[in-house]
This record gives C-alpha cells, sequence and structure tokens, in this order.
C-alpha cells in the first residue's frame, strides 16, 4: 500500500469517511461497519438501528390508607436508577450522534443539526439521499 493509501486508512480509523451525493449507499454501510468497529460497537449500531435507550416507568406503590385510597402510580426513572448496561447505551447513543456528523458535509448537517437522536439523523439523511436520485 502507498503512503497516500496508508494515510487515508488511518484517517477512517479515526473518523468515517464524508458523504457526497455520489457515495450514500457505501457511505452508509461503511458507516455502520465504523459504528461497530467502535468501543461499544454494538451499542451504537443498536442506536443508529433501533434508537436510543428510552427510559422506563418505574412503578411506585400505592396508599391504601389514605381517606381516597391511591393506587399504584410511576415516575420516569432517574440516572440513579439506571443500571451499568443502561449507562453504557446512553454513552453510546451520544457517541453515536457524533459519530455520524463527522461524516456529513456542512450543508446536510445544516440539515439536521436540529435532530435529537442518532436514528433520526440517519432518517433523514437518509431521506435527503432518495431526494437527490440516487438510486437507494
Amino acid at each position: 500500500m502507498s503512503t497516500q493509501q496508508d494515510i487515508y486508512a488511518a484517517g477512517f480509523e479515526i473518523s468515517p469517511r464524508m458523504l457526497n451525493k455520489e457515495n450514500y449507499v457505501p457511505w452508509s454501510s461503511r458507516l455502520l461497519r465504523y459504528a461497530k468497529s467502535r468501543p461499544n460497537g454494538k451499542l451504537i449500531y443498536n442506536s443508529i438501528i433501533n434508537g436510543p435507550y428510552v427510559k422506563r416507568m418505574i412503578p411506585e406503590p400505592g396508599d391504601t390508607n389514605r381517606e381516597v385510597p391511591v393506587n399504584e402510580t410511576f415516575h420516569v426513572q432517574t440516572d440513579d436508577e439506571l443500571t451499568k448496561k443502561e449507562l453504557k447505551q446512553i454513552e453510546a447513543d451520544d457517541q453515536t450522534i457524533q459519530t455520524i456528523l463527522l461524516g456529513l458535509p456542512e450543508d446536510i448537517y445544516a440539515a439536521v443539526d436540529s435532530c435529537e437522536t442518532a436514528q433520526e439523523i440517519w432518517l433523514r439523511v437518509q431521506q435527503m439521499m432518495k431526494g437527490s436520485n440516487i438510486g437507494i
């Protein structure tokens, strides 16, 4: 391999390649493979394909001793109630957004900047590329 090819290959180890209208299909495939190769790769891939971790509703027992009995209630899972696995998924969700954004040119980045999840970014980029008639 030439020195230029070595530099190009090494650069991809640090960040994904840049998307352009002519390379969406190979770009998306490479980005998914790149994501899988990262620390927490399975979690990052899961965040792209299935969306971010959604905090659970935690049941709280009701109070039947009140004048008007209170049935079971629920609250959104707090950070203190997250398991180590759930914390890792949330961390991976944040890493996933950064991974995708690193491979986007400025015009597409601007169009997806309001997206809140990696999956939302992924789907919006896919939709934008369909609109550019690239045959996906």
